[in-house]
């Protein structure tokens, strides 16, 4: 009797899987749906998510988020040395490259900072956390994560006209 054997097919830049892990499977989309949910559970815990920790953030009247601010950036600093001095590599095996960041000039920083902050304020709640709190049941966030979604795709077609 003759046998056949399927062979995966590799995509560039991919590498390939199969269920018995002898072709090196890498993690799927799976962890990160756990990565993003445990995720959801510490901005809920930490109130991160709290509009009203929010709105005394901006009022000046609490360091609560300013301290989650800063770790957030510690870490992320550091992540991001480890990352460079490691030479990381991406679940695809390809290695992760963070090109320098060429400096501007501060006008187009500040403009950014200013509507990024006002919209910030005035909706209670920055991109990261509008999962976790449509997950917390504040289904009126569907309007603010679809209005993120317009505003990124509207500066994605305006981009190539705007001053950089």
């Amino acid at each position: 009797m003759h046998q056949t054997v399927e062979t995966p097919t590799v995509e560039k830049g991919k590498a390939a899987s199969s269920r018995d892990g002898e072709t090196g499977r890498k993690p799927g989309l799976f962890w990160y749906l756990i990565l993003g949910i445990y995720f959801g559970i510490v901005l809920t815990k930490s109130e991160a998510i709290s509009w009203f920790r929010i709105q005394e953030m901006f009022r000046f009247q609490g360091i609560h988020m300013y301290g989650m601010i800063a770790g957030a950036l510690a870490v992320a600093a550091l992540s991001v040395a480890i990352i460079k001095k490691r030479r990381a590599r991406t679940i695809y095996g390809e290695e992760i490259y963070i090109p320098p960041k060429e400096m501007g000039k501060g006008f187009r920083y500040g403009v950014g900072g200013i509507i990024f902050g006002l919209g910030w304020a005035l909706l209670g709640a920055c991109p990261g956390p509008i999962f976790a709190l449509i997950g917390n049941g504040v289904l009126v966030m569907f309007v603010a994560l679809a209005s993120a979604v317009v505003g990124t795709w509207v500066y994605g077609y305006l981009r190539p006209r705007l001053p950089h």
